[in-house]
């Protein structure tokens, strides 16, 4: 777990201009906490304690202000920037080096049971206000601008604004 923590601060101070030090995202980057906090609930998930992993999942909601359900599968160094009002569901699964920003949701467009959230591929960036929504896939290496809604695959290497909204 400390090669995780470790890693995850090494990869903020390479993503985030305004960190100073490693002291400084330990103590204060929520978007750290969250997915710090979501390793312990996905733990506890995978091992069938689902309620405490939900307890705890909440728990972490409450002092960081990122949503993420303990049965989401997120990759190494996954790093949420400003990560107020994030959203991440429960069958989302999120790649390696992935970077997030604030107000961002991996939601459902159906009730049914299975996978329903989407995957988001390797070197992805999720713009603030992104809403990625469905069982669709983000490619890898892809970026996807502030406040765009995206309901259909995403291919490798594609940037997408708000100019490219998916029709749902």
């Amino acid at each position: 777990m400390s090669l995780h923590i470790r890693e995850d601060i090494a990869n903020a101070l390479t993503r985030d201009p305004a960190a100073r030090n490693s002291l400084e995202i330990f103590l204060a980057y929520p978007g750290l906490h969250a997915v710090w906090g979501h390793r312990m609930a996905h733990w506890l998930w995978t091992h069938n304690f689902k309620l405490v992993a939900r307890v705890w999942s909440n728990f972490t909601r409450s002092a960081t202000g990122i949503e993420i359900h303990p049965g989401a599968t997120i990759g190494r160094r996954f790093f949420i920037d400003h990560g107020m009002g994030v959203v991440i569901g429960e069958t989302s699964i999120i790649g390696d080096d992935v970077l997030m920003y604030h107000d961002v949701t991996l939601g459902a467009r159906t009730y049914k049971k299975g996978k329903r959230h989407p995957t988001v591929g390797d070197n992805v960036i999720l713009g603030a206000g992104a809403r990625v929504i469905g069982d669709i896939t983000i490619g890898k290496d892809a970026v996807v601008g502030a406040n765009t809604l995206v309901t259909r695959d995403v291919p490798e290497h594609a940037t997408l604004d708000q100019a490219e909204f998916f029709v749902i």
